[in-house]
């Protein structure tokens, strides 16, 4: 067999594990090593296993994953969550539809610290949702709110996702992680929007909260929001404006979210315990999956897969942009049925060198993707916010949830084309970086 039908073998093979359930990082070891090892020879493939897990590991800009890991968990396990959604709906719950678009706003800020979609779906659902049934808001409408709210963790930096494409790519991590920065702050607004426009065109939906809160309550309740303020601005404000590179500013955040939650006596022994605890476990898992991705990565430069590809596109006397729109489509149905992660470590190798071969930018195109990916968390059969919220409202059957998501996963894809469109929603903040 020529090395290109067995490239598609191993893929169609990582594709069937994933699929089983198998873990991305097991699965993208056993088909990496079995890949080389045939391809070459079995002292090879023997050699790659330690050799990729060395040269991921001593790769000192991953070390800003576990430092911003850490800083997540320290604000997402010590109650925060709760007094920053008490603290936005002070301001903005007394707005038609005023207690979703705080949880909109809410999501925004904890998004800027978890930097995952899960946690804050996660986290905002626990205290939303059951705040929102209590003022008779629709149950469908209620949970979209928080699924819609919950996506923005992968986008608003710092976004784990995004990093781990950085690693993949060899895309810088910084402008990556502020490139993320202005279209999160847009589709936080636009989330807002359409909140508005729903509740306008049914009322009942939403009913209105007749509370008035003084305006001294609402600024004492900012007390609940400067932590996080703090933090992302030193942190991703260091790294904008070159103080610091991203490993620096996950061990500023990490060390700066201890004190925070130390010094307003919220960080107990069990808490420091169980976050440290959590971030091992998730670091280790996505070391995994990179050790496992650059060993994939390496069988599929073997099998001259990405190559060929290239070149036989290269040929194709069609606009970039048809190629692009082509590989979005992919995207967006994987994302049915594939975690973001997975579709990353599995396409990346491939479709990288072909985005970049057609001339776009590569840093626009990992938001553009984080954006597609995170179409997929919203959208059956996995939707995985969807099935995180169903955890927590046990009452609503879940395809009534994927129906109340449907406005904003058309707001995603219509704000997605814009981006296509133009580009420098993404690009102009990371070029003044450069």
């Amino acid at each position: 067999m020529s090395p290109e039908v067995i490239g598609l073998i191993g893929i169609g093979l990582l594709l069937v594990l994933i699929l089983l359930r198998v873990s991305v990082g097991l699965s993208l070891f056993l088909v990496g090593f079995l890949g080389v090892a045939w391809l070459s020879d079995w002292n090879v493939g023997l050699s790659q296993l330690g050799s990729s897990a060395f040269g991921t590991a001593k790769n000192y800009s991953l070390s800003v994953i576990p430092l911003f890991i850490l800083m997540g968990m320290f604000m997402s396990n010590t109650g925060l969550g709760k007094d920053l959604f008490q603290a936005v709906d002070k301001w903005i719950g007394h707005f038609r539809g005023g207690l979703a678009i705080a949880t909109v706003g809410a999501s925004s800020i904890f998004a800027a610290i978890s930097g995952s979609s899960n946690a804050t779906t996660a986290t905002l659902a626990k205290i939303t949702i059951p705040e929102m049934n209590e003022y008779n808001y629709k149950t469908t409408f209620s949970t979209a709110a928080v699924a819609a709210g919950g996506t923005l963790g992968i986008l608003i930096p710092p976004s784990v996702i995004l990093i781990l494409y950085g690693a993949l790519t060899n895309e810088p991590i910084g402008p990556l992680l502020i490139g993320g920065l202005i279209p999160g702050i847009i589709l936080t607004f636009l989330f807002m929007a359409m909140i508005n426009i729903q509740v306008r065109l049914n009322p009942s939906i939403a009913p209105r909260k007749n509370i008035t809160v003084p305006m001294k309550e609402k600024f004492v309740s900012l007390k609940s929001i400067w932590p996080f303020l703090i933090i992302f601005i030193v942190s991703i404000g260091g790294i904008y404006f070159g103080v610091f590179t991203p490993s620096e500013a996950g061990g500023i955040g990490a060390i700066g979210a201890f004190f925070l939650t130390l010094m307003s006596k919220r960080l107990n022994w069990s808490k420091l315990t169980a976050s440290l605890d959590e971030s091992i476990r998730l670091t280790v898992m996505l070391f995994l999956i990179l050790i496992g991705a650059s060993l994939f990565g390496k069988f599929l430069a073997l099998s001259q897969i990405p190559m060929y590809l290239t070149q036989t596109v290269g040929t194709l006397d069609v606009s970039p942009y048809v190629i692009l729109a082509m590989i979005l489509l992919v995207y967006f149905v994987l994302g049915m049925f594939m975690e973001g992660i997975a579709i990353m470590v599995l396409t990346l190798p491939i479709v990288y060198p072909l985005i970049t071969q057609l001339g776009f930018d590569g840093l626009w195109f990992g938001i553009i993707m984080v954006m597609v990916l995170n179409i997929g968390v919203l959208t059956p059969p996995l939707g995985l916010s969807v099935y995180i919220i169903s955890g927590v409202v046990k009452d609503i059957p879940i395809e009534k949830i994927f129906k109340g998501v449907i406005p904003a996963v058309i707001t995603m894809i219509v704000f997605t084309i814009v981006l296509v469109i133009f580009p420098e929603i993404v690009t102009f903040l990371p070029a003044m970086i450069k």
